[in-house]
C-alpha cells in the first residue's frame, strides 16, 4: 500500500493529545517522521511512546516565540529535514472570561487570541522562515473551526473564540497569497464539534449531543472523532496538495449546511 507521506518530516504544534495526536499517529502510519509539541510533560512522553521511533515529543508553550522554532530545529536535527507544519494548538478561553459579548472580559479576549491566533502566527512564521532559508517548498496546515463562519448561538456563544478562528481564515489567505511564489502552500481545516479534551463540556452534555444529531447529521448524527480529520490532514501535508493553497476545508459532519434542531 502506498504511503502518502513517505519520508516527510513534520512538526505538529499541539500534537500530544486530541486532534493533533491522532494526526501525528496517522502521519507516521503514512510514512512520516514527526515532532509533536505540547505544554504538558506527561502528555509529551505518552505521545512519544505511542509514536515509537518515528516520533519525538517536545514540551513547549505555543504562545512563546521560541517554541516552534526549537521544534523545527529538533525535527531537522533528529530526522534530517523539515517538510511541513500542522498547527493544531488552540482552545477555549471560557474559563478565562470568554463568552457572549456583554459578558466577555478583556482577559478572556486576550487569552483566547493568544492561544488561538498568536500561537499560530508564531509557528507559521517559524516554518516560513525555515523554508525560505532552505530555499525549499513546504506545506503548512492550520486548524480553525466552523464557529469562525457558522455560529451556533444557543450552545456555543464564545465570541472571542469565534473571532480568533475567523481571523485564521484571513491570515491564511493573506500569507498563502504572499508565499505562493516560493512554493510554500498554506491551508486551513475547519472542524465542527469533535471529541477532544477541550470539547468535553459539550460532548458530554445530553442536550447538546441531541442537537448535534441534527446539526452534524452525517454517519447517523454524532460528535466527530479526531480520526475523522485524518484524511484531510494527510492530503494537505502530502504532495497530493501540491497545487492547492489558501483553501479552507470544513470537515464538519454537515454542520455548515444543516440548521440543527434545538
Amino acid at each position: 500500500m502506498h504511503q502518502w507521506l513517505q519520508n516527510k518530516k513534520i512538526v505538529v504544534i499541539g500534537g500530544t493529545t486530541g486532534l493533533g495526536l491522532a494526526a501525528a499517529l496517522e502521519f507516521v502510519n503514512e510514512g512520516a517522521q514527526v515532532v509533536v509539541v505540547g505544554r504538558d510533560k506527561e502528555n509529551c512522553e505518552k505521545a512519544q511512546a505511542a509514536l515509537k521511533e518515528k516520533g519525538v515529543g517536545y514540551q513547549g508553550d505555543a504562545t512563546q516565540p521560541e517554541t516552534a522554532a526549537e521544534a523545527i530545529r529538533l525535527c531537522t536535527e533528529t530526522f534530517g529535514g523539515f517538510d511541513g507544519l500542522y498547527h493544531v494548538a488552540g482552545g477555549s478561553g471560557r474559563k478565562f472570561g470568554d463568552g457572549p459579548l456583554h459578558e466577555l472580559s478583556l482577559e478572556g479576549w486576550r487569552y483566547t487570541f493568544d492561544l488561538n491566533l498568536t500561537s499560530m502566527m508564531l509557528s507559521n512564521q517559524a516554518a516560513v522562515r525555515e523554508f525560505l532559508a532552505r530555499k525549499q517548498s513546504g506545506t503548512i496546515l492550520n486548524m480553525s473551526s466552523v464557529l469562525g463562519y457558522a455560529p451556533s448561538p444557543a450552545y456555543f456563544a464564545t465570541h472571542a473564540y469565534a473571532a480568533a478562528k475567523s481571523a485564521v481564515f484571513g491570515f491564511v489567505k493573506s500569507i498563502a497569497s504572499y508565499y505562493a511564489k516560493d512554493n510554500i502552500r498554506i491551508n486551513v481545516v475547519a472542524p465542527a464539534l469533535v471529541q477532544t479534551p477541550m470539547s468535553k463540556r459539550a460532548s458530554e452534555d445530553e442536550v447538546i449531543v441531541n442537537f448535534i444529531k441534527t446539526k452534524q447529521p452525517l454517519n447517523g448524527g454524532r460528535v466527530g472523532t479526531p480520526e475523522d480529520l485524518n484524511g484531510a490532514s494527510v492530503y494537505f501535508m502530502s504532495d497530493l496538495s501540491g497545487y492547492t493553497t489558501g483553501q479552507i476545508l470544513s470537515v464538519d459532519g454537515g454542520w455548515s449546511v444543516s440548521e440543527g434542531q434545538i
